[in-house]
């Protein structure tokens, strides 16, 4: 599976509420999206967070497949699980606050009246864990570094930057290309921070396999590369005390045991190798945790309800590929997947099916185009599909019987307007060559999925295979955009923005690790992208993330899967946790281990349920 986490940040500061004539620059604690900081400048602590949680004790985590390096900040190699741990962010993101974030290793933030800009200032107290000082050259040389040799979202991401300055030594002072990029601020208080001193004489495009120095709250320790990586917490870092941090990084010791599939990891975590999980397989939720630890008491599974977009997941369709550059095609393909049976036969009904690109939120299109977003379309009306204006965009619903004559005959229709009719019961153009693609997968767990669909479209001459690969092949494989259809999983915030662009147009289509997983190429589509980078209020963005959605399901791209509502985790009783529910439905950082539950649990493993 291919997945990518969209940042979702497109920036309205609390700070550019003031008016355009105001000629002082803004300084500010927090940058906010949607209105103000929830939280005051003086906040003691995140309220998802504990102050008083424990320290200490050891978990044991999992992970699929392998790692080689610990640098996740470039196309080679692929990076240990936890490894971003090392390194802090000029800012730190509330996980129970829309698109909020507050200083980490800036204490505070500039933003000049034009707009054109922003500046860092960063905290005198900020370290490396070698005891050298955190400087603005610094955040200079991590910025030019990520842009010109990191994987190419970074590029995307700090395109309208035009300069970077270190000021001072604890100043650091962005430059814009213009005022319209609302959320650059944002993304750049995201950037984590490198030593630069420690990087010198280390090529930063080859993968890494030195323990990295961070500024951090862990640090890699004990490590097998393939096998299992252990992170420490660093228990005199610099920021232990600081409000965005008090209540987190609880454990002593992260480790993650690497596992070659996710039934292997399943059976480990019953047996008592590892002690927490998230299960994102609805058959195993429903059959696979009645062993007699649950049983007992002594494992506990829980749905932890979320308030999060949750972006679209399907088959993604390769449309560098020739047999995927027709729409019809497509539309075809997206018809032949039976959800209602597969929910109904494979997931216990516990899915909604995805009808957007911004599922779960405002942003979603819905109903036919109306309004500011009609205006908007019809700026492209001679090149978009008629329905666009006429029709709302709809998903066939079966019978679930798994007999979906109906859809099977429109998707017949509509190969054969593009092209493919069948011969001796195979589906073959005009040249008499078969239709035939492969289904690569990087985890056995989803051939229940895609082996139905394969029969589907058996059933109309299609000649389709699956091959699941390692995820170290996968991740070389998709990179270079070698697949013909992959699953793909676009994550969304409550506001898109920049990765929009690494998402959808036509510039980052040959960019090797690359997010244009699709192939997605069209002057419109480039065009919606760029008023949503540009939308001056969330009215705008809005608007132009309807539109975009609604081309972007009209091309059919990719067969819509479904969505939860909520996260389904598993541990071991060992944990405390804070009563507050947060926003984002998980937030293991604020968990810790109950030393008497822990003591509990051990004796229980060793002796036996």
């Amino acid at each position: 599976m291919r997945i990518i986490a969209g940042l979702g940040l497109t920036l309205w500061l609390l700070a550019a509420a003031a008016p355009a004539h105001a000629q002082a620059p803004i300084r500010t604690y927090a940058l906010s999206l949607m209105a103000a900081p929830s939280l005051p400048p003086d906040f003691a602590y995140f309220p998802f967070a504990d102050p008083n949680a424990h320290k200490g004790g050891e978990v044991a985590l999992s992970a699929i497949g392998t790692f080689d390096s610990f640098n996740p900040f470039i196309v080679r190699g692929t990076a240990a699980a936890d490894v971003m741990r090392v390194w802090d962010t000029l800012m730190k993101p509330n996980a129970d606050e829309a698109e909020t974030e507050y200083g980490l290793l800036a204490k505070t933030v500039e933003l000049p009246a034009d707009r054109m800009g922003v500046a860092f200032e960063l905290r005198p107290e900020a370290k490396f864990n070698d005891g050298t000082p955190v400087t603005a050259e610094d955040v200079v040389w991590t910025f030019r570094t990520l842009r010109d040799k990191g994987r190419p979202f970074y590029r995307q991401y700090y395109a309208d930057v035009a300069s970077v300055t270190a000021e001072t030594p604890l100043r650091v002072v962005f430059r814009f290309k213009s005022a319209t990029n609302r959320e650059l601020p944002l993304i750049l208080g995201q950037m984590p921070v490198l030593p630069e001193h420690w990087w010198a004489g280390r090529d930063f495009a080859t993968p890494l396999t030195d323990p990295p120095l961070g500024s951090g709250p862990y640090r890699v320790g004990h490590f097998e590369f393939g096998r299992s990586v252990s992170m420490l917490r660093v228990a005199d870092v610099w920021s232990k005390d600081l409000p965005v941090m008090r209540g987190l990084n609880n454990f002593d010791i992260r480790r993650t045991e690497y596992f070659r599939d996710a039934t292997v990891a399943l059976e480990a975590f019953k047996a008592g190798q590892t002690d927490f999980r998230e299960e994102n397989i609805a058959k195993e939720w429903a059959t696979a945790y009645n062993f007699p630890a649950e049983q007992k008491g002594l494992v506990k599974k829980e749905l932890l309800t979320h308030r999060m977009p949750t972006g679209m997941q399907g088959f993604g369709m390769n449309t560098r590929r020739a047999l995927f550059k027709d729409v019809r095609v497509r539309h075809a393909l997206a018809l032949a997947f039976d959800f209602e049976w597969a929910d109904a036969n494979l997931f216990y009904g516990a899915y909604t099916r995805t009808r957007s690109y911004f599922s779960n939120s405002e942003l979603a299109s819905n109903g036919v185009p109306e309004g500011d977003e009609l205006a908007l379309l019809n700026t492209y009306r001679n090149q978009l599909p008629p329905d666009i204006f006429d029709k709302p965009f709809d998903l066939p619903v079966t019978d679930a019987s798994g007999n979906n004559r109906t859809e099977l005959r429109a998707a017949l229709a509509l190969l054969e307007q593009a092209g493919w009719t069948v011969k001796d019961r195979k589906l073959v153009n005009a040249d008499g060559q078969p239709f035939s693609f492969e289904i690569l997968l990087d985890q056995p767990a989803f051939e229940r999925v895609a082996l139905p669909y394969v029969q589907w479209l058996a059933r109309l001459g299609i000649e389709a295979h699956v091959r699941t690969v390692d995820p170290a092949q996968f991740q070389r494989l998709s990179d270079s955009y070698d697949y013909d259809m992959i699953v793909a999983e676009i994550g969304e915030g409550e506001s898109p923005g920049n990765e929009q662009t690494g998402y959808w147009t036509c510039g980052s289509v040959n960019d090797e690790g690359g997010n244009n997983l699709m192939g997605v190429c069209s002057p419109v589509i480039d065009a919606l992208v760029q008023q949503i980078v540009a939308a001056p209020d969330r009215a705008h963005l809005v608007t132009a993330s309807r539109a975009l959605d609604r081309v972007l399901l009209a091309g059919w791209y990719v067969v819509p899967h479904w969505y939860l509502q909520s996260v389904r985790v598993a541990y071991w009783d060992i944990f405390g946790r804070p009563d507050k529910p947060v926003r984002t439905g998980l937030d293991f950082d604020s968990w810790w281990i109950d030393p008497a539950k822990a003591a509990a649990i051990d004796a229980a493993r060793r002796h036996g349920p």
